[in-house]
């Protein structure tokens, strides 16, 4: 996933947490919320890059 991909599921993961009009869907938030942290997760594993 590229940045701008995990930009829009968190803003999309924002909005579904945070919009009272929205009806919740658990398993669709789960789903958001794995796919950002193993972006995360990715981030950090990956040796910084060198010159």
């Amino acid at each position: 996933m590229d940045d701008l991909e995990y930009v829009a599921k968190l803003q999309e993961l924002d909005h579904l947490l945070n919009d009272p009009d929205i009806d919740v869907e658990p398993a669709h938030i789960w789903t958001l919320l794995a796919e950002v942290s193993h972006h995360d997760l990715q981030a950090i594993q990956e040796p910084p890059l060198t010159p």
